[in-house]
């Protein structure tokens, strides 16, 4: 990990295709991307795989997808209008803009050196800066008609619940599901695609009787931090815990003593982050938030909307809390990339390779004729090429020699490389060549769709 910078990242992601700065021939817009051919398969299969567990194999989880703009008063009612913000500072000689509360010591400005040009008692007293984007709804462009961007997807489900309740006929405790796009006009963009504008969530609401918060809070953290290891395969010594109570902040895993004391947000009352080791530091991946019944009521109280649940068993009325485990797409996109980033060194030369877990490549198989110059090959492996693709992504390539091409398919993860070559038009068979062991296997071309549906389902 240490061996392993930014830049070695992004150049792969830019190479390979995977992401390209948005409107690039422009010279770009800050905090926001494209992604290619890969980088699309790749976020796809990770919402997939999120998707999976926490919706498609659970009973007690359903899923919404919410309008991008909704009507002010849900952010009035959440707090962003008048809360979400981050403390700004600027610099009086080089004119650069910083997150103050990222400054070692921003509570004194006039006592630290700009980050940037090195001067001291140059930085402004910081100021708030909210981070919501606006925009018009309707004709006129007037203070009626003033809407935002969302900057989260978590508030549609609060006001859906007791819609997606009554209609999915749940019980308590349930929770509800979504991804989606957001945007925050954040300050300070950077590190990459790790801090974004405009960015995918994967965020999920679970409503539960008051009292059980904290047994579904300790449930939640347990179950999302196993998804990251076993799902994206990500290794202990690269992920750890933050523990953020009111009266306390710790670390539960690496690098105990790596802590910077936080509170809670306003609408929690604590807090799991997910922290991964990225080539900067320490940087949490997902939250896992004890929300209390913060947002129900607050919805209820501006709506005049009764967003209480009765219990038909012990007959009670009650807000229901909830505990929220959210994460960006993102940010698990950048990690499986750093994660499964390897160069090693094959008869002297460096070969890299992505060894993604199966489930996230974004190519499960390449097919290759060994000889372009020979239509019957071409046509063979054109032919294996369409079949594999009624079940799984596959690629067809013949840009270059065998060798080269297996080089190409390790950098972008592909677990398997299917030749046809000569003596497939004799026996009908294909080789296949694992990517992270290399060995090589003949397979009848019939059963090769089932061979690697085994292997990448």
């Amino acid at each position: 990990m240490a061996k392993l910078n930014m830049e070695t990242i992004v150049s792969l992601c830019k190479r390979r295709g995977f992401i390209f700065q948005g409107s690039d021939i422009y010279g770009g817009i800050g905090g926001f991307w494209d992604y290619g051919p890969l980088g699309v398969e790749l976020k796809n299969n990770i919402k997939r795989a999120w998707w999976r567990a926490m919706v498609q194999e659970r009973d007690d989880i359903v899923g919404i997808d919410a309008a991008i703009i909704m009507n002010p008063l849900v952010w009035k009612a959440s707090g962003h209008v008048d809360t979400f913000s981050d403390p700004l500072t600027d610099c009086k000689n080089c004119r650069h803009r910083f997150r103050a509360d990222n400054l070692k010591g921003w509570e004194n400005p006039e006592k630290i050196a700009c980050p940037n040009c090195g001067m001291r008692g140059t930085l402004t007293p910081p100021r708030d800066f909210n981070l919501l984007f606006k925009t018009t709804v309707g004709p006129v462009a007037d203070e009626g008609s003033i809407a935002y961007l969302r900057p989260e997807t978590a508030q549609a489900m609060f006001v859906q619940y007791r819609n997606v309740q009554e209609t999915a006929r749940k019980k308590l405790p349930f929770g509800i599901a979504q991804q989606g796009r957001s945007f925050r006009n954040e300050i300070v963009h950077g590190d990459f695609i790790f801090r974004d504008r405009e960015f995918e969530q994967m965020e999920m609401e679970f409503f539960c009787k008051p009292g059980t918060e904290d047994e579904w809070h300790d449930y939640w953290k347990e179950a999302r931090l196993n998804w990251w290891k076993q799902t994206l395969n990500v290794s202990d010594e690269h992920i750890r815990i933050k523990v953020i109570r009111p009266d306390r902040t710790y670390i539960e895993g690496p690098d105990p003593d790596d802590v910077k004391e936080e509170k809670p947000p306003h609408y929690s009352k604590g807090n799991y982050d997910l922290e991964y080791l990225f080539p900067m530091g320490w940087s949490e991946i997902e939250g896992i938030a004890s929300r209390t019944n913060f947002d129900l009521s607050a919805h209820a109280n501006l709506s005049g909307k009764d967003l209480s649940y009765f219990d038909d068993e012990t007959k009670e009325k009650y807000i229901p809390y909830v505990v929220e485990p959210a994460m960006g797409v993102e940010r698990c996109f950048l990690v499986a990339l750093i994660e499964h980033y390897r160069e090693e060194q094959v008869k002297n030369e460096k070969r890299v390779v992505l060894k993604f877990p199966y489930a996230l490549a974004p190519y499960k198989a390449a097919v290759f004729p060994l000889l372009r110059n020979r239509p019957e090959l071409v046509e063979m492996a054109r032919n294996l090429t369409r079949d594999l693709k009624t079940e799984m992504m596959a690629t067809y390539d013949d840009t270059g020699a065998i060798g080269k091409l297996y080089r190409r398919q390790d950098e972008i993860g592909t677990p398997f490389c299917i030749t046809v070559d000569v003596q497939s038009l004799d026996d009908h068979q294909v080789t296949i060549r694992d990517r992270d062991s290399m060995e090589q296997v003949r397979v009848d071309v019939s059963q090769v769709k089932g061979w690697l549906g085994e292997r990448v389902r």
